[in-house]
């Protein structure tokens, strides 16, 4: 039993070797955006990080979902923004196949409602705002990793999950 916790743990170390991205590195990241306050449904998300400082990235996202809420009305949401985040690695000691970061984002909201005929009508809310993320990601490999965020405020308001590819 004690070989066989051992060669696991072995496994595990010799997998699990990727770390965050570093100064002069970009990573993708895309996936599932959670409910808003904008909108109710389940979206899309996709956006790049920067390293500009071993525990500094700034980025950019884009978010989008829409949904149909009868009565012949559908509505989407778009979302587009620039985020900086503080990696806590560094600082507490994190492995570096962890990534653990929060950060401001700054950008662009739209809500806009539709007609099933395809008549526009007004944008509900469209406005510029801030909002604020805490997140994380694992590693799996050197350039593969699974993230989460939750967020909060009036630019993007919920959370995300998805993958993380690193260049």
């Amino acid at each position: 039993m004690k070989n066989a916790i051992l060669a696991a743990a072995l496994l595990v170390s010799a997998v699990s070797f990727g770390q965050r991205a570093q100064k002069g590195e970009f990573q993708l990241n895309a996936g599932v955006a959670l409910p808003s306050h904008y909108s109710d449904n389940v979206g899309l998300y996709a956006g790049f990080d920067y390293g500009i400082h071993k525990d500094i990235t700034l980025g950019a996202e884009a978010r989008f979902g829409g949904k149909d809420y009868g009565n012949n009305w559908n509505g989407r949401w778009f979302g587009i923004g620039i985020n900086g985040n503080y990696h806590f690695n560094s600082l507490i000691g994190i492995p570096n196949n962890w990534d653990f970061y929060a950060g401001p984002t700054i950008g662009f909201n739209t809500f806009t409602w539709k007609d099933k005929n395809n008549n526009f009508a007004e944008p509900y809310k469209s406005n510029v705002a801030i909002s604020a993320q805490v997140g994380g990601r694992y590693f799996i490999t050197n350039n593969f990793a699974l993230n989460a965020e939750a967020n909060a405020g009036d630019l993007f308001n919920g959370g995300k999950f998805g993958i993380t590819y690193k260049f």
